[in-house]
């Protein structure tokens, strides 16, 4: 069987690691099913579905046998649903023709990507195929953090609108055949979902799940998290250690870039219940915290968002074109002060998570380090930030839950320029080998701008920042805009929020690599 057929993922497991994984396995069932179009000797064990074509006798050492005799795994954690396939008549009473069982899978393929699958297993014998299916749903009820309940917020209003259709054609069945019992609420306004969050009875749902774009995840991971420091009596007026949230948040992405879902699948549509913990910002202002995200731009990437708020009547598409051409055309540099504490190592990360409720230091002035100067664009991410206009992402040292953030920063340079590094980001070259740009690995960062006078300068026919308000900055936080006047302090909280996905990371051994903002 050629490798990747079904989904599934292929291993010569003779000798090997994954083979002495395999005997140590208890095996739980083992039987013949045709799978494809060939019959095969199946095997169940505690971990893993494994399977090889049934061949003929040929002489020891045949290459070309040992090639088609190849075994093929699945692990069980991949199967999200089991049933019984039946075929159906018009003429035919009561449950029709068993053909076999068919798994619902979700699996890690090439180029960085999850991808839904079915694998059928033929075999006509009723009772074979009950032991089996019954053996396969005794399992899948074993796995404790599968949900059994959500709690299911839907934006209609996300990207073309397509969240309804995506969510009851595409999601909905799934779920269904998951055997998983959903509550849906439509959002009607912006922050609907975040005022909805604060007080609803969440008692019953081992989850939360946001159909929209990655302003409405950010907006519902917000909602979360806020609920959690309230839950837990933390004063949110200044969060130094704030708690986690206490239910994991999923994303069914239907926004325009996804970056979200991307940085978590690879793709921007799957279904999967693993569980991955990822890394969250707190945004403050003069101790007040303003919200909390996982990605953030200052300068450009905040103008630009601003003027597409400006211009809601385009269409997606066009609304960000125009966006973007126009603050290209009136770029300009923030004149800033950028104070960052760096990032020390990866024992630091186990040293802050094992004291996690104990207080942040306060500020030491001699970790610090601060550079000022004309700044085009400042990026702070935490997370991959991969999109379809950046397949290798934004950031290539940032991964979803390393306790740390990236912080790029596009020094003033001339208009050609700095396009030139915007269009890096849709190719494979480094988009960071330019000499204006500069990348830190940083676990805070402050920002302050040093004068605001090109924010309501009247003599200015059309000023940058004419869709901020009088006297503030406007900020892309997670495609939201979010609009600052005075200095915003960044700091990066590891894995206080669980999300369901993959780990890209076991996707990264791949040619083509992942990158973060």
């Amino acid at each position: 069987m050629p490798r990747g057929r079904r989904g599934g993922r292929v291993s010569a497991l003779e000798g090997g690691p994954e083979g002495r994984e395999a005997a140590a396995e208890q095996i739980l069932l083992r039987g013949i099913f045709e799978i494809g179009r060939d019959s095969c000797d199946v095997v169940l064990s505690e971990r893993a579905l494994r399977w090889r074509p049934i061949q003929p006798e040929r002489p020891a050492g045949d290459f070309q046998y040992d090639l088609l005799c190849k075994e093929e795994f699945i692990e069980l954690k991949d199967i999200f649903s089991v049933k019984l396939k039946r075929r159906y008549s018009a003429k035919q009473q009561g449950s029709g023709t068993l053909l076999g069982i068919t798994l619902f899978i979700c699996l890690k393929k090439e180029q960085n990507k999850l991808q839904d699958s079915t694998l059928d297993l033929i075999n006509l014998s009723e009772d074979h195929c009950d032991i089996w299916f019954r053996q396969f749903k005794k399992i899948l009820a074993g796995f404790s953090n599968r949900p059994k309940s959500l709690k299911i917020l839907l934006n209609p209003q996300s990207h073309k609108k397509e969240a309804t259709q995506v969510y009851y054609k595409k999601v909905e069945p799934l779920l269904k055949i998951a055997g998983i019992k959903t509550d849906v609420t439509i959002t009607e306004y912006e922050g609907h979902a975040l005022s909805l969050l604060k007080e609803c009875e969440l008692q019953g749902f081992d989850g939360v799940v946001c159909v929209g774009g990655d302003g409405s995840a950010s907006e519902v991971a917000h909602a979360l998290l806020l609920r959690a420091q309230k839950n837990a009596g933390v004063e949110t007026d200044s969060i130094l250690t704030p708690v986690q949230a206490q239910l994991p948040l999923g994303v069914i992405p239907a926004g325009s870039t996804n970056v979200l879902a991307h940085s978590l699948h690879g793709v921007p549509h799957v279904v999967t219940w693993h569980v991955q913990p990822v890394d969250v910002c707190s945004f403050s202002t003069i101790g007040k915290l303003l919200r909390f995200g996982f990605s953030a731009m200052f300068g450009f990437g905040g103008r630009t968002l601003a003027l597409a708020e400006k211009h809601r009547w385009m269409s997606p598409n066009q609304r960000r074109d125009f966006a973007v051409i126009k603050a290209l055309a009136k770029l300009k540099p923030e004149d800033c002060e950028i104070s960052f504490l760096p990032f020390k190592s990866s024992q630091d990360l186990q040293e802050r998570e094992s004291n996690r409720s104990l207080p942040l230091p306060l500020d030491c002035n001699e970790q610090w380090q601060m550079i000022q100067g004309q700044f085009l664009n400042i990026s702070i991410m935490a997370i991959p930030c991969l999109c379809s206009v950046a397949p290798r992402g934004l950031a290539p040292n940032t991964r979803l839950n390393n306790g740390s953030m990236a912080l790029i920063i596009a020094r003033n340079t001339s208009r050609p320029e700095f396009i030139k590094h915007l269009k890096r980001y849709a190719s494979l070259k480094n988009q960071f080998n330019f000499p204006f740009i500069e990348t830190y690995t940083v676990e805070e960062v402050k920002v302050h701008p040093r004068n605001n006078t090109s924010a309501h300068n009247p003599e200015e026919e059309e000023r940058p920042h004419e869709t901020a308000s009088e006297n503030s900055f406007p900020w892309n936080v997670d495609g939201d805009l979010m609009e600052v006047a005075s200095e915003v302090h960044v700091r990066l909280h590891p894995r206080l929020i669980n999300l369901y996905g993959g780990s890209m990371e076991e996707m990264n051994d791949s040619k083509a690599t992942c990158n973060c903002l």
